[in-house]
């Protein structure tokens, strides 16, 4: 029993590897993506930009300008605190973990500049950051917006491989659970045919649960084959959604709330289902059981169905935490809203209430959410791929 278990943690080590290095090319945003994210800022700088042919109307350009800048400071006085933009800037990717004021935590920039065939490495605190995440410096023709390094030049093309807050929330839950399972390997180990205790006592009821209500009711006498992965899966998902209910470092990353970390983790859910899909399962699929006349109308339904499956659990792990975060941070924009920004007093205070009244209720919540998710996702997973690895004759043998 206890080499079995050692036998799964390493397999469960090995899936954990292979999952990190596909959400971390998954992480790479494409060069669409950086100029649509640089686009106002370039924006910004070439309508400031002056010209030989427009020195004649420099004063009244200048007028223009003030008048410009006045009305839009006058409206941001008027609007006040914006909740919708601290919510996305908060659910956001980073290359920075931001403490408090203008005060970040950097994290290594790499990134390859398609255009010029150069690389841009080094570290987030090469740019001057306020506490909005934008710097107010360039460096090597590339600025921070929203805490994102980008191009100033939006025809640029970038491949971004840097460790953003994403990133390194995936890489310290991969290792958390890396020295999890090992010490609990070594403990089974050291105290084989005894009773658990200690941390092996709180995961052996948490492994036993996933194997006898989660793959043994679907995947049946293949069970132990795919309980390396299940777990990987489970807890990988269950720690990352902890990390991101810690508002500060080394948490608050929104990885499970990022539809690409979504879309990866269904993706190698999809490859499982197409790679280890016996025969059986491609009739199904390829020939039903239906008249002919119908073929036209099954098949396809059938072939979409194969990707509409873990395209629905990526769309329902992304919503479920993204949704949570921004409950959570719109009770936190109470506070500025009912206090108008700092000018009232006791609007700040019925805010501040409200806030952790309903705070703690949402904090408590999302802590059962991160576990049940967790679950369904890989509950989920387990009957996708029994559907896809079921032999006609047991499921004959069941009916």
């Amino acid at each position: 029993m206890a080499k079995k278990r050692n036998t799964t943690v390493r397999w469960s080590l090995a899936f954990m590897l292979m999952s990190m290095l596909s959400l971390f090319f998954f992480l790479v945003p494409s060069k669409a993506q950086a100029e649509k994210n640089a686009h106002h800022e370039n924006h910004y700088l070439e309508s400031t930009e002056e010209t030989p042919t427009q020195e004649s109307h420099e004063s009244v350009t200048h007028e223009n300008h003030a008048e410009h800048h006045s009305s839009d400071g006058h409206a941001a006085h008027t609007e006040g605190f914006n909740a919708g933009e601290m919510i996305m800037h908060h659910i956001g990717d980073a290359n920075a973990f931001h403490l408090v004021g203008d005060i970040y935590i950097p994290l290594p920039v790499i990134i390859y500049n398609k255009t010029e065939g150069s690389w841009f490495t080094g570290l987030s605190t090469e740019f001057d950051l306020d506490h909005h995440g934008n710097s107010t410096n360039e460096v090597r023709g590339f600025h921070m917006h929203h805490g994102r390094v980008l191009p100033i030049n939006e025809k640029t093309a970038i491949i971004d491989f840097s460790i953003t807050k994403n990133v390194f929330t995936m890489l310290l839950s991969s290792l958390l659970l890396i020295v999890i399972f090992t010490t609990v390997a070594k403990g089974y180990r050291r105290r084989e045919g005894q009773a658990p205790k200690g941390i092996q006592g709180f995961f052996e009821p948490i492994v036993i649960f996933i194997r006898d209500q989660v793959a043994r009711p679907y995947l049946g006498n293949k069970t132990d084959a795919y309980m390396p992965f299940l777990l990987t899966l489970f807890f990988f998902i269950w720690c990352l959604n902890l990390l991101g209910l810690i508002p500060i470092f080394p948490g608050s990353a929104n990885v499970t709330g990022n539809i690409m970390v979504c879309a990866a983790l269904a993706l190698i859910i999809l490859v499982v289902i197409l790679v280890r899909a016996n025969k059986d399962y491609w009739k199904h699929i390829l020939m039903p059981d239906v008249p002919l006349l119908l073929y036209p109308i099954v098949v396809p339904i059938e072939v979409i169905g194969i990707f509409t499956k873990p395209f629905a659990l990526m769309v329902r792990l992304f919503a479920n935490i993204a949704a949570g975060h921004i409950i959570i941070l719109s009770l936190v924009s109470l506070v500025f809203i009912f206090g108008n920004s700092g000018e009232s007093l006791s609007g700040g205070i019925t805010g501040g209430l409200v806030t952790t009244a309903f705070g703690l209720f949402m904090n408590v919540m999302e802590l059962l959410v991160a576990a049940i998710q967790a679950f369904i996702f890989t509950n989920l997973s387990a009957v996708f791929i029994g559907l896809a690895i079921e032999d006609h004759h047991e499921h004959a043998e069941q009916h």
